[in-house]
């Protein structure tokens, strides 16, 4: 019932936002049939039987005091995977297969070859008598309790509300500035792979890019519009997906569904107290489904990868597909699996004076997809990421003391230190309860999130990016550090929860009074006072609760959170007032799809829209939506997300929108058959850099020496003679 309803009301949500019945049909049918269906039979296949490294009624012997490697006993009496952790991780693991598969498909130039793998893993399951007994549930498998899920599909609901009210219903034409970007991308691996910048003619991408794979994939199969796809349809499954993974990972460390139900909460809705106005000390929530589908696509791979490690299994398929579809998912995840990996090694090695070969051969293998990823798909390309210390923190100083660039370049690092110091503070707000692991910190699986967690807040205060990408590290680590919280506040647990309640309540009430008190003194001070009350409380507390273990202070660090998160987790769907510029010309999809469908994958376009903002000092060229529409190649569009733009960029001296485009005389050269159109500029772009077809807005000079095929009301489209 609880899936019914939520899948209802997904359905009601996209027909109201306009998805038409024919394209949500399509889309759920090859979801579940291409992707989810094989993706079942083969987790199904390749994990075989759950294992746990939890606790409670999946007990795990303590680790050390010389007992050699840490034993962990079948869950429960056999118990198998639950029926929700197969298919979210099947659906993670179809994913994987299809975008694997469509990359060779769509380089022979066959992109409907994608539907060959589920076919034959279909039919495999089907004929092969081994294998039939996989279209069953395994005999000793979970049933999720009711109550449990409940609070998923909850959580799920809250998705989709949030989604239909902020995405959905939102105009192409004012949507979030990332996603024409995306769908530009859509569209180059739709037609070409391996895929170049679409937007720049010649300039490598230095990017992850396979989650684009799949959406070219699905457009393929389907028919469904590539826009439908960004805009409406593609990041639902995997982001309810995401919700159930993190509840497995829990209860497989937790012992059981309400520590997963408990890790899933603290992952979606727990976020950092914010005490004064516009000053975020950000523990980077998971709502960046829609404006990030790589951190999406990255993070659904990602889950049942730590769900396998963390499980006991020995199997390495399943592990084996996931990593390497991680390579060119999400830059941010190989490193901290790695990471994860060697604080295990590592730890274990201090313990035991021994490493589990299974570990060192994770560790090998995720080592070799990491160094293919940044050598061979990114070409060494860092897309703006460099080593930074405390960039992070200079950002926020930049909003406590009113400072811009490059004045910020120049900061001393004293306020940075203490602005780091609130930083982490606002994070054991978060997740304190990992300091009450004690011994089940030695613990292999718990070792891997602690890693995981401990190399995601590194990243975020060690590196530096021009549009702040270093927290995505964070993000990226968020439930393997929740799931971690939880298992902590488990196994400290001497409190009665009623009085962990009140402490919680204290902590908000406390939170809320010193946000609303005015400290005197300079702006680091009124900023850092609020924060040093409560750590004051808090040490307070830590006295006072010595014997009583660490649930008490974690039930107050909580509490200072709790009012941030009430009031962000409810300003996700309530209504809002704010406004959202139409940058897009209304005509524009149309023009780019005629365009689409009157020219050849390989032809080249020039266009002289490069900049969102016309009025702007500096131009902002995270323009995209001229290749995202017609899925061409585009001379000079938006230079913003360029490699040679964003290595160029430097940090807190001049914003990456201010680097001007890389190739001045190509530039140039675009511009002028636009300003002054001329026999001689208009051949120059033909003869030396291939453009075939001209994309503006209504300019009737351009007809002169170019054959105007389309125009609508903001849109032109011109043809230009043969070479």
């Amino acid at each position: 019932m609880p899936v019914a309803l939520v899948c209802a009301g997904a359905v009601a949500a996209f027909l109201w936002c306009g998805v038409s019945a024919r394209d949500l049909c399509a889309f759920t049918a090859y979801v579940l049939g291409g992707v989810a269906l094989p993706g079942t039979l083969l987790w199904r296949a390749l994990a075989g039987r759950g294992r746990t490294a939890g606790r409670g009624r999946t007990a795990v012997r303590e680790a050390g005091a010389g007992r050699g490697r840490t034993a962990v006993r079948e869950a429960g009496a056999g118990r198998g995977w639950a029926a929700a952790e197969e298919v979210a991780g099947g659906l993670a693991l179809g994913y994987a297969v299809e975008v694997l598969a469509y990359i060779p498909a769509r380089a022979v130039g066959m992109p409907l070859l994608v539907v060959v793998p589920p076919v034959v893993v279909i039919g495999a399951f089907v004929c092969v008598p081994e294998l039939r007994r996989h279209w069953r549930r395994e005999a000793g498998g979970e049933r999720v309790p009711v109550w449990c899920a409940w609070v998923l599909a909850g959580i799920v609901a809250f998705l989709v509300v949030w989604s239909a009210l902020f995405q959905f219903r939102v105009p192409v034409e004012a949507g979030y500035v990332d996603l024409p970007y995306h769908l530009a991308l859509v569209g180059e691996v739709k037609q070409h792979v391996p895929p170049a910048m679409p937007a720049v003619l010649g300039e490598p991408l230095a990017y992850h890019w396979f989650v684009y794979a799949d959406l070219a994939a699905t457009s393929w199969v389907t028919g469904i519009e590539p826009v439908t796809l960004v805009y409406r349809l593609a990041m639902l499954p995997m982001a309810a997906a995401m919700v159930v993974l993190v509840a497995a990972v829990g209860r497989r460390l937790g012992g059981s569904w309400a520590a997963g139900a408990a890790a899933a909460g603290v992952t979606y809705f727990l976020f950092s107290p914010e005490l004064v106005d516009e000053v975020v000390f950000s523990s980077r929530s998971m709502f960046t489904v829609w404006t990030s589908p790589t951190q999406t696509f990255g993070a659904l791979l990602f889950a049942p990868l730590v769900l396998l490690l963390t499980s006991g299994g020995r199997i390495w398929v399943g592990p084996g597909v996931l990593l390497v579809a991680l390579t060119g998912a999400k830059a941010t995840y190989l490193p901290l699996l790695l990471a994860g990996l060697l604080v295990v090694i590592a730890v274990r090695w201090v313990v035991e004076r021994r490493v589990p070969g299974r570990w060192l051969g994770v560790a090998g293998l995720t080592l070799a997809c990491l160094l293919f990823a940044q050598l061979v798909l990114f070409g060494r390309g860092a897309q703006g990421m460099s080593v930074s210390p405390l960039a992070t923190a200079r950002t926020v100083w930049g909003a406590v003391a009113d400072v811009g660039m490059p004045e910020l370049a120049s900061v001393s690092p004293a306020p940075l230190v203490v602005l780091t110091g609130v930083h982490l503070f606002c994070l054991a707000c978060v997740w304190g309860g990992v300091v009450g692991l004690g011994r089940r910190a030695l613990e292999p699986a718990v070792l891997l999130l602690l890693g995981i967690g401990a190399a995601g807040i590194g990243a975020t205060l060690v590196f530096g990016h021009p549009a702040e990408s270093q927290l995505y590290f964070l993000e990226a680590a968020r439930p393997y550090l929740s799931v971690a919280a939880v298992c902590g506040v488990l196994s400290a647990a001497r409190a009665s929860w009623a009085r962990v309640a009140k402490l919680a309540g204290t902590g908000a009430v406390a939170a809320l009074v010193v946000a609303h008190v005015g400290f005197l003194g300079g702006a680091l001070e009124r900023v850092v006072a609020p924060y040093l009350v409560l750590g004051a409380g808090a040490l307070v507390v830590v006295a006072g609760a010595r014997r009583r273990g660490a649930v008490p202070v974690v039930a107050v660090l909580a509490g200072f959170a709790l009012p941030t998160s009430v009031r962000d987790v409810a300003g996700h769907v309530l209504p809002s007032a704010q406004w959202r510029e139409r940058l897009i010309p209304e005509g524009a999809l149309e023009a780019g799809r005629w365009l689409r469908g009157h020219s050849s994958p390989d032809d080249v376009v020039a266009t002289d829209l490069h900049c969102r903002h016309d009025f702007w000092q500096v131009c902002d060229s995270r323009h995209f939506w001229v290749s995202g529409f017609s899925e061409r190649r585009v001379l000079v569009e938006g230079w913003a997300y360029a490699e040679s733009t964003l290595s160029r960029a430097r940090p807190f001296v001049r914003s990456y929108l201010a680097v001007p485009f890389a190739d001045p005389g190509r530039l140039a050269a675009n511009d002028a058959v636009f300003r002054a159109p001329t026999a001689a500029n208009v051949r120059t772009l033909a003869q030396k850099y291939g453009v075939k077809w001209l994309f503006t807005g209504i300019n009737p000079e351009l007809g002169k020496y170019a054959r105007l095929r389309f125009q609508n009301g903001t849109s032109s489209v011109y043809e230009l003679p043969e070479r």
